[in-house]
């Protein structure tokens, strides 16, 4: 089996963008954090030479990919069905510019707007440097879409690996209130409203602490992406379901919503779950609702 290994949901947005690659396109692989709030990543990472940081993918026969781009490449090569890039030349070409641009530029949008996934606040002073990336940015959207996009809301027409590099982008323009146009905030909004990125959003809000180190000192505000159907975690109750809808265990944490009881296999499944039930197609199944979009 191969292994993902990636670092805290909440913070690691190199970890997102990794994690978008494999469960976007369909390609099954075991996970291992790296605790951001232990010791140093590049530690913690030893036993997997040469990888000092996340993500990196250690294939079954060991090979060991430690860049998010080359992971990129190497699953598109190893999944060539999966169509993690477009199929038609032209856009194929302007989504590996895209991801390119961004794994190697942006620097000061990224030091400057540390990517959180459980704050966001209304105005961070951005200062030009940043406002410039910004600009930069919404010029290679507004290209790609212009050429490629006008049918669905991604960059190159279906969702491919330029929208996965380019999810952490979006949720630091919507996290830190970043100006933009309405082509763009359309972009980001399709984003946050991805069920893929809010289930990843909704385990870094309940997996692991909150780090000091990034958080602002903004006035913050709520989260802008979609209100999440209230739940919450219960004590132990008669629930509808005997088995968890994720692994397929008994159940033995619970919550509810919208007045019903459902259970779980451990808190981890059931706080996730509470944290944006419509992000995850198995539980809304047996709430009998559709979940918040295409998988």
């Amino acid at each position: 089996m191969t292994m993902l290994f990636l670092g805290d949901y909440a913070y690691s947005s190199w970890s997102l963008r990794a994690w978008l690659l494999f469960r976007r396109f369909g390609i099954d692989t075991d996970i291992t954090l790296v605790n951001f709030s232990e010791a140093a990543v590049a530690e913690q990472m030893a036993a997997i030479s040469p990888a000092r940081t996340v993500p990196t993918y250690v294939v079954a026969d060991g090979t060991v990919i430690w860049d998010s781009l080359a992971i990129a490449e190497e699953l598109a090569d190893r999944f060539p069905a999966a169509g993690i890039w477009p199929d038609a030349p032209a856009a194929r070409a302007t989504a590996r510019a895209l991801a390119a641009e961004m794994h190697s530029g942006f620097t000061a949008l990224r030091g400057f707007c540390p990517m959180n996934l459980r704050l966001a606040y209304a105005d961070c002073a951005p200062p030009p440097e940043v406002l410039a990336d910004v600009a930069r940015i919404e010029a290679i959207w507004t290209h790609a879409r212009a050429r490629f996009g006008a049918a669905g809301p991604w960059l190159c027409g279906r969702y491919s690996a330029a929208d996965a590099f380019f999810a952490p982008v979006a949720a630091r323009i919507a996290g830190y209130s970043l100006p933009v146009g309405p082509e763009a905030a359309a972009y980001v909004a399709a984003h946050l409203a991805d069920p893929a990125f809010r289930r990843f959003r909704a385990m870094g809000l309940v997996r692991g602490q909150d780090l000091a180190r990034y958080a602002q000192p903004y006035a913050g505000i709520p989260w802008p992406g979609p209100a999440p159907r209230p739940a919450r975690a219960v004590a132990s109750a008669p629930s509808e379901n005997a088995a968890c809808p994720y692994s397929g265990d008994p159940v033995t944490d619970f919550l509810e919503c919208e007045g019903r009881v459902f259970g779980f296999c451990n808190p981890f499944c059931r706080d996730k779950t509470a944290a944006d039930p419509e992000a995850w197609p198995d539980f809304m199944a047996l709430l009998g609702a559709p979940p918040a979009g295409p998988r």
